[in-house]
């Protein structure tokens, strides 16, 4: 199929046509052309992100895999064997470290740390170089939905007329607004500041994550590089006045005190990219779904960088979507509700149980009350002494039991283009 720079005619019919080029939306646009569809990939690519990086657990690794991208993301990866939490709150009773070791579930590692630059690249190399999808670099300015497709309307007048929307085109979402989908939002006294370091000890693959009043400090290894063998990113959320004053430092007063926050595990630190900021809250939906329109990614849900749960839930939203569309006649409204309403139970779930998680963990740390330090201290206790408790904590972070579809199952992977024969 044509990519990029080609000649378009004004309007342009597609089966799948998928709003954002991020990351998730490549994923999708790759997932759903796997499967046997037309899909056309609407969107500008996303600029550099300053310091930001993403853990990939085990499910999304299994789909990155049947994407066919898993050899290049590795290449450019660090894997996470262990993660390592500390209580720096100072609270009044003292809680136990915890460490959780993927070879207590049978893993090598949990998944694998990549810049997020890096996996972009990867994802859209491989769909230029596929051409399994056409691609248009464009601004989307409208929409109209009828009840047997959705039309984008791009900002240079023309039309790509589809059978199905797939909305991954972010937090400020012109899909989900245009088909008047409500959301609630809310906002922490926190910033994160993202970056990446070199630093003179070795990682040995741990993720070391200290939780202290303003949030977690939270470092994660990553793959060296010449002349920095030993190299890692930083999550640091804090309390905004802090953020204003440390980016205000020189930077040589910053290294040092992010060596101080990491009681010098690692070593000297050097600050080795631009320092990224951006503002903690959370984000839900009133629905997933409405009419021949999904949301996916960030689209739908947006919580604080805590557990790496963003972009491995906005992959299984896109696995969990082709696993309920993948076998359905478009055309067929009956059916299409049918496996609608099964993507918007499936989300509601997962999706809720981990922004609620994630809201309470947040929480807990940032409000000095000694009943709500005693509560997470007891769980940290209990995942330190309860070794079955612990196990099943880590295999519903890495490999969710409730919805987990088959492109994330290791040995239940549907053969490419199975929607042809189904067709045929």
């Amino acid at each position: 199929m044509a990519l990029d720079h080609v000649e378009c005619p004004q309007t342009i019919k597609t089966q799948m046509l998928v709003a954002g080029a991020g990351s998730t939306g490549i994923a999708a646009a790759l997932a759903f052309a796997r499967a046997g569809f037309s899909v056309t990939l609407a969107g500008r690519f996303p600029s550099p992100l300053a310091g930001r990086t993403v853990a990939l657990f085990e499910a999304s690794l299994r789909f990155l895999d049947a994407l066919g991208v898993l050899d290049e993301v590795r290449a450019k990866s660090c894997p996470l064997a262990t993660i390592h939490m500390i209580d720096d709150t100072d609270q009044l009773l003292p809680v136990p470290d915890l460490r959780l070791s993927a070879e207590e579930i049978d893993l090598a590692a949990f998944g694998l740390n990549i810049t997020n630059d890096d996996l972009a690249a990867v994802l859209t190399a491989h769909a230029k170089k596929a051409k399994a999808f056409d691609i248009i670099e464009a601004d989307i300015a409208d929409y109209d939905f009828e009840d047997d497709g959705a039309t984008a309307i791009l900002a240079d007048g023309r039309r790509i007329e589809a059978e199905f929307l797939i909305a991954s085109d972010g937090r400020a979402s012109k899909a989900r607004a245009a088909a008047g989908i409500d959301t609630k939002e809310w906002t922490y006294p926190q910033v994160a500041l993202t970056l990446l370091l070199s630093h003179e000890l070795p990682h040995d693959n741990i993720s070391t994550e200290y939780h202290t009043r303003s949030g977690p400090f939270t470092l994660v290894p990553l793959r060296g590089r010449e002349g920095a063998p030993n190299r890692s990113s930083l999550v640091w959320l804090m309390h905004m006045r802090d953020a204003r004053r440390r980016l205000a430092k020189p930077r040589e007063a910053l290294e040092y005190e992010i060596e101080d926050y990491a009681k010098s595990e690692l070593g000297a630190m050097k600050i080795d990219s631009d320092i990224g900021q951006f503002r903690m809250g959370g984000m839900q939906v009133s629905k997933f779904t409405a009419g021949r329109l999904a949301l996916v990614g960030e689209t739908c849900h947006i919580f604080p960088p805590i557990g790496a749960q963003g972009l491995n839930l906005s992959l299984r939203d896109v696995a969990d979507l082709e696993d309920c569309l993948s076998s359905v006649d478009l055309g067929n409204e009956k059916e299409l509700a049918r496996a609608l309403t099964r993507y918007e139970r499936h989300r509601r779930a997962d999706i809720g149980l981990r922004t609620h998680g994630v809201d309470l963990l947040n929480r807990s740390l940032i409000l000095p009350y000694l009943p709500v330090d005693l509560l997470r201290g007891a769980g940290f206790v209990a995942m330190t002494a309860i070794g079955p408790f612990r196990r099943a904590v880590m295999r519903e972070g890495v490999l969710p039991h409730l919805v987990l579809p088959r492109l994330m199952r290791k040995d239940e992977q549907r053969p490419q283009h199975a929607r042809d024969s189904r067709l045929a």
